[in-house]
């Protein structure tokens, strides 16, 4: 629920909460206007208590000189709130303390109005210090200093899970960077040296055994093949930069010319800028789309008409369609195109490849400028990492505790305007003719008829109440207190 909204109920439940004392005085009846003061009084401390705790605190105190409890109970939401937002701690208990100086300072002057013993006075403001004052500011202290704890936690946890991915991240690294320096340093070698034995034995085939040097050829061209997509490969481990010009249109139309000079029917449709200046990884994902595809239809379908496709806009769209061809065709293992198909996934790409209407197609849309990091794809990634964890879930038992505190906090305040309610509706201000007559005017004491007929209905003259007649229809009795209680007129009325 919205903060405003449930302040602006509490504060509407505790003003008209207090306006019942105007039907159902609970106590010697006071000025209309005062009840109407203390209710809007009473009502207005809810919103200034998440503003201004301080003064919102020491703001219940003139309430306590108005004979209005069903004002004053309130008043223990007003304190938990208070409590809760006052950090210092022993700035709150000083605050307490003032509070329950000044609580009783104008209890005294309620009690003095009222002409209450002292015994009274006493048990009145002992009440209200202790169950609404003191009781409210230690359970809104104790969940007070939940909130700055929770957000320690929290931001604890934030801290953990960053350093978790940093450090899976730093490991991954690590670990490919191993791998890559192993390759370089043992398969590179090889690789060299075999190209270099398989051209010097190229040579010597050529003068001695000629019907071999196609076979040796072959051998010469496959480890020079296989020493380019090692290099690839420690480019993706990130060991070694690309070439400079892959994926750019000149090498498209190199790969295209390859094909062209091996017997396959090709041709290029370049549509838009050249990618000469583009992301590295784009680049390279547009080399390996080319390069797989036509070497498919090297092995599939070399007889059929192949259109090779790439068109630079807001993206990159690469298409490699050949035509039906004449051979059969043989079964693939696909790890050609799963392995593609990783590589535009991560650049944040898609590949679909598939037979298409009359042959095979292969299509890559890629971003023109990539976000995701190469190596977030690699096998062992570590998923991003989830948001911290909140202090509702954090602290689910101090949740729990804190709304028992405050439960119990507001039980009192509560309690009492549940009882006050219950007195002030079923309290009947009555009295029968007998009783009425045997009151004496200069003898009978305010006291001694409250506590056996209640507190009477405010009458228009100062200091007269009346009570029903409970065996007279229509009729009413009215007693008039001078200041000290003591009964100075009677008579009956009309109702």
């Amino acid at each position: 629920m919205n903060v405003r909204l449930r302040d602006g109920l509490w504060a509407a439940g505790a003003f008209l909460v207090a306006l019942v004392t105007l039907l159902a005085p609970l106590g010697r009846p006071v000025d209309w206007w005062l009840i109407v003061a203390s209710a809007v009084w009473a009502a207005a401390l809810v919103p200034i208590s998440a503003r201004r705790p301080r003064w919102a605190m020491l703001l219940t105190t003139p309430l306590h000189a108005v004979n209005n409890l069903l004002a004053i109970a309130p008043t223990s939401l007003v304190i938990f709130r208070s409590a809760r937002s006052v950090r210092s701690q022993p700035q709150l208990w000083a605050l307490v303390g003032v509070t329950a100086v000044l609580q009783a300072a104008f209890g005294a002057l309620h009690a003095w109005r009222a002409g209450d013993s002292l015994e009274e006075y006493l048990l009145g403001t002992a009440f209200t210090v202790v169950f609404l004052l003191v009781f409210p500011a230690v359970a809104g202290a104790l969940v007070g200093r939940r909130k700055p704890l929770t957000q320690v936690l929290m931001e604890r946890n934030d801290y953990l899970e960053h350093a978790r991915e940093l450090t899976a991240s730093t490991a991954r690294s690590a670990t490919r960077a191993h791998i890559a320096s192993e390759m370089h340093d043992m398969l590179s070698h090889r690789l060299r040296q075999l190209t270099a034995h398989a051209g010097a034995l190229e040579l010597s085939a050529a003068q001695q055994a000629p019907e071999l040097r196609e076979q040796v050829e072959l051998i010469r061209k496959t480890s020079t093949v296989a020493m380019e997509e090692l290099r690839e490969i420690l480019g993706v481990l990130g060991t070694i930069e690309a070439d400079e010009d892959a994926g750019t249109r000149a090498d498209v139309e190199r790969l295209v010319a390859a094909s062209a000079a091996a017997g396959v029917s090709v041709h290029l449709d370049w549509s838009g800028a050249d990618l000469a200046d583009a992301d590295a990884r784009l680049r390279r994902a547009v080399h390996r789309v080319v390069r797989e595809a036509l070497t498919n239809v090297h092995k599939h379908a070399p007889s059929a008409r192949t259109r090779v496709s790439v068109q630079v806009a807001d993206r990159v769209h690469v298409e490699v369609v050949n035509g039906p061809s004449s051979e059969p065709r043989g079964g693939g293992t696909r790890r050609g195109l799963i392995g593609l198909e990783e590589r535009v996934g991560l650049i944040g790409g898609t590949l679909s490849a598939g037979p298409g209407v009359s042959g095979f197609r292969v299509a890559a849309d890629l971003p023109l400028h990539p976000v995701v990091q190469e190596e977030t794809g690699a096998a062992g990634a570590v998923v991003e990492a989830p948001p911290p964890i909140t202090a509702e879930i954090l602290t689910v038992p101090r949740v729990i505790g804190s709304g028992c505190l405050g439960t119990l906090a507001v039980v009192p305040a509560l309690g009492t305007v549940f009882v006050l309610l219950i007195v002030a509706i079923f309290s009947r201000a009555e009295m029968t003719r007998q009783e009425f007559d045997a009151f004496q005017v200069s003898v009978a004491h305010e006291e001694q008829i409250t506590e056996t007929h209640g507190f009477g209905v405010p009458s228009d003259h100062t200091g007269c109440f009346r009570y029903h007649a409970r065996d007279v229809p229509g009729r009413d009795f009215e007693l008039c207190f001078d200041r000290k209680g003591v009964l100075t007129t009677k008579r009956e009325l009309a109702r």
